[in-house]
């Protein structure tokens, strides 16, 4: 806007208004049929209609909902004490029942009483592929910014710790092992740990292993699929790619002692490009634990979502990434993509949702 008013500024000119049906030749240029709007892609849900079908069976909700939906004619009377003493935590927008938890809080979607209609919210939480299959805590941050009824912790928790696919592949936990602390990063990705997960199904392309780039701070996570041959050539193209053109170049990198990180081209890369590659001490191989962590929880998600069908583990691979960065981390405590603007599995009201077109 700046550069236009100091280039108009040399001009001296008077505007004057013309109206748009008079202005046939502007019309003629900016209002072409071929470039008329043909149709609009849009994602379709019937899950919301079907929470609003569910208030109506859902007799301790009725009073309230019919409260809130009248406004100045309602009744309180209609109400019950419980109701009447959280009066002020809801809300009626758009035919949904609206909860806060706290008053500060942003008001949440009331899921009525409806087991069926739960179920299907935590099968889109933690069974779909970009969900992952996480664990506890990660799927109840994940649905709990967007919906809420009573006792949904214990729901989450008894979902997650019934569900068959992770019983199946899952491995127990265990102990884990003391860490040898690194600095902490000043900001996202001024360093970075990397790391190899060998050992996978032969793709199509002939993969049978995955790099992970994993941020120190932030816990953000790049994946790509690598044949168990692959050279620092390869490798440092992949992190030109899959980090380098996001993020810029890193401070320090933390890896293994693996010779694909120790090639004379790799260290010769990064020297000439200004980064230290900083290789773990003998003594002190837990350096890398946090890609070590990544990995763990990386093969026990592809093994969750690609149980029938293992031989797809590269084309689900990006789904997992969005999973493992859309996911609360314990030591961030915050949604990644929601801090970095980008869209996220909470906010695209699509939990039930089926891709689909719509005119």
């Amino acid at each position: 806007m700046a550069r236009w008013l100091s280039f108009f500024a040399e001009y001296n000119f008077r505007v004057e208004y013309k109206p748009g049906k008079l202005n046939v030749l502007a019309d003629a240029l900016s209002r072409r049929t071929d470039y008329e709007l043909a149709h609009i892609s849009q994602v379709t849900t019937d899950l919301y209609d079907r929470i609003r079908l569910g208030y109506r069976d859902d007799a301790s909700l009725g009073p309230l909902v019919w409260f809130l939906a009248a406004g100045s004619d309602a009744k309180v009377e209609w109400l019950t004490p419980r109701q009447r003493a959280r009066l002020h935590r809801y809300e009626w927008a758009d035919g949904l029942l609206q909860y806060r938890v706290e008053p500060e809080d942003p008001p949440r979607i009331f899921v009525p009483n409806d087991e069926d209609l739960k179920c299907c919210i935590l099968m889109e939480a933690h069974d779909a592929p970009s969900s992952g299959h996480l664990g506890r805590e990660k799927t109840y941050a994940s649905v709990s910014p967007t919906f809420w009824w009573r006792h949904m912790y214990k729901w989450v928790a008894t979902y997650v710790r019934t569900c068959e696919t992770c019983q199946r592949v899952k491995p127990a936990g265990h102990a884990s092992a003391p860490l040898q602390s690194l600095p902490v990063p000043a900001d996202c990705w001024k360093s970075m740990s990397l790391d190899f997960v060998f050992g996978l199904p032969a793709d199509d392309r002939g993969n049978t292993g995955v790099v992970a780039f994993v941020c120190r701070l932030s816990k953000m996570v790049h994946f790509a699929p690598v044949r168990d041959t692959v050279t620092g050539d390869e490798v440092a193209r992949l992190f030109m790619d899959c980090v380098f053109r996001h993020h810029g170049l890193p401070e320090t990198i933390v890896s293994d002692r693996d010779p694909r990180f120790t090639a004379e081209l790799w260290q010769t890369l990064f020297r000439l490009l200004g980064t230290r590659l900083s290789i773990s001490t003998a003594d002190h191989p837990q350096t890398d634990g946090q890609t070590e962590r990544v990995n763990r929880v990386l093969e026990g998600t592809l093994r969750s979502i690609c149980a029938e069908m293992p031989l797809s583990w590269a084309d689900r691979l990006p789904m997992v990434e969005f999973a493992l960065n859309n996911a609360v981390h314990a030591s961030r405590a915050l949604r990644l993509l929601t801090s970095m603007g980008c869209a996220t599995l909470r906010c695209r009201s699509h939990y039930g949702a089926t891709p689909g077109l719509r005119s």
